[in-house]
Formats: C-alpha cells, structure tokens, sequence
C-alpha cells in the first residue's frame, strides 16, 4: 500500500476545511488551497476554533491540538498546494463541471503516483475519472458535515480504482478518526440517495400542509430518533446543494427524485439555508454578517 505523507484539500469552503482539520489531526501535512485569500483566513480562524474547543471538551489534548495546527498549509493555487501531495481531495462545489475541471487540471500537475479523491455526494467517481490518464487512483471520499464531529467516511470504488488506492483512501480516513464504509459506485452512494428521498419527501409535506417544518422535524427527531430533522439538515448541507444531487439522482435512477416545488422555489428566491442566513427557518446573525460583508 502507499504511504500517504501529505494531503492536499482543494477548496477551503465548509467541507474543505473540515477535510483538513481532520487530516491534519491524523498527523499529516495537509495544504488547503483555495484562490480567495479572505476564504483561507476564514478557513484558518475556524480551524483554530474547532480545534480548541475540541480541547476544551476533552476530545483532543492540547499538545495533540497545537500539532495539528502545526501541520496544516496554506495555498493560492492548486499547483501549489498539489505538486508535492501524495493523495489530493477535491472538496469544490457539487457540479460535475467543476470537478472535472480540477480533475483534468490535476492530472497534469501532480506526480503519476499520486492518488485523486473527490468528495463528491453524489456525482459519479467514473466519470470525474475518466478525464485523467490515472482512473487506477481515483476514489471517491465522500465526507460529513462538519467533517470533525462527524464519524462516517463513505469510500467509493469507481469502475477503475484498483485495490491500493481503496485500501489506502480507507487506512487515511481510519487516521483521520472515520467510521469507514467501503461502497461500489452507484447514484446517491448509501446516504445521499436515501437523505435525499427523506428530505425531499419532508419539503412534499411541507408543500401540502400536512404540518409546519418545526413539527415535521420534530416527529424524526422524537419518532425516529434521527439527530436533526430533515428541515435542520437541509438548512446545513445548502438547499442549492440538496436541490442539485436531487435532480442528479432524478436523471439517474428516476420519478422517485424529482425535486419538490417548494424546494425548487426556495432556491429561486435564495433561500439557501445557514450560509446565507434563510432556508427553511431564518438564521438573523448569518444575515447581517452577510449583509455587513456584502457593504464593506
């Protein structure tokens, strides 16, 4: 199996800078790339924070936790932050445009050893691999969010990935502390495709006014034991994002996913969830925070 020395995440949004701060805590050199400077100070200053107030509850040790922020890196370019990667994980926005982009740009620039992961929900592996002249490295490694307080790491063989690249995309997400289940490819994976059809079926009801989203939430939290409910959720991952593996999963596997209107329509109107301060319930201090960045 290769050894994997230095990760390069690509992209420092909410999953990419969770990626790194597990990595990094795994104890390799991680570089976080993205191309805006104010979105890796933020990813920075975010880190910092989860980091230590995973000390604070007793999680990490201090040392543990000073190490880690130690190993992390930061870049401006994706040249820069792949060049000398072992494994490199794509943590770019959800459309399949976008990570073949990175993909074709990646193969170019990175050694021939090195492995591709992308940490799609639910595109498909194959083709993102199909565009470099390594399908053999390519894996999916679809993490959960927040990355550092969720346990789960679905590692997705494409068509081509050949046995080392599964075995070590499953020995680095046991380092970065993962529960890790090992998945064919197929639309959705395990947890998008049937997440989507809870959350899809929840925005239906919601639709007809068969309850309010608190007490539609409520009922999955209480009746199901679920630990957030489908509103809550959906506020989290980005009501874009879900609408966009939504569709996705209509094109692929059928009627069953069509997205819902209400869904659709809050999109329309950019209702997008916490990240912009509306979704299903309003988030007033994610608001002004926008409102005030957007002025100055």
């Amino acid at each position: 199996m290769g050894g994997v020395h230095t990760i390069a995440v690509i992209g420092a949004g909410t999953m990419g800078r969770g990626i790194a701060h597990a990595a990094a805590l795994g104890g390799y050199r991680t570089i976080l790339e993205d191309l805006l400077p104010g979105t890796l100070r933020k990813a920075e200053t975010e880190i910092r924070a989860n980091l230590d107030k995973a000390v604070e509850l007793g999680k990490v040790t201090a040392p543990d936790a000073d190490s880690a922020f130690q190993r992390l890196e930061y870049a401006g370019s994706v040249e820069e932050a792949a060049r000398e990667a072992d494994l490199v994980i794509e943590a770019v926005p959800e459309e399949m445009e976008s990570k073949i982009e990175i993909f074709t740009l990646l193969d170019k620039i990175c050694r021939p050893t090195t492995m591709l992961a992308s940490n799609t929900s639910s595109l498909s592996v194959t083709e993102i691999a199909s565009v470099t002249y390594r399908a053999k490295k390519c894996v999916g490694m679809h993490f959960f969010n927040p990355v550092h307080k969720m346990k789960l790491l679905e590692v997705v063989r494409a068509l081509e990935t050949d046995e080392d690249t599964l075995a070590t995309a499953v020995e680095v997400g046991k380092r970065m502390g993962k529960e890790v289940v090992v998945i064919r490819e197929s639309p959705g994976f395990i947890t998008s495709r049937i997440n989507a059809m809870i959350g899809n079926e929840a925005f239906y009801m919601l639709q007809e006014g068969i309850a309010s989203a608190a007490d539609i939430d409520k009922a999955l939290k209480l009746g199901l034991n679920h630990p957030m409910g489908p509103f809550e959720l959906v506020d989290l991952v980005g009501l874009d994002t879900r609408l966009s593996i939504l569709e996705y999963l209509h094109k692929s596997l059928g009627e069953k996913y069509r997205p819902a209107p209400l869904l659709v329509q809050y999109v329309k109107a950019g209702r997008l969830g916490r990240k912009s301060g509306r979704g299903v319930y309003e988030y007033p201090e994610t608001a002004a925070a926008a409102k005030q960045s957007l002025s100055s």
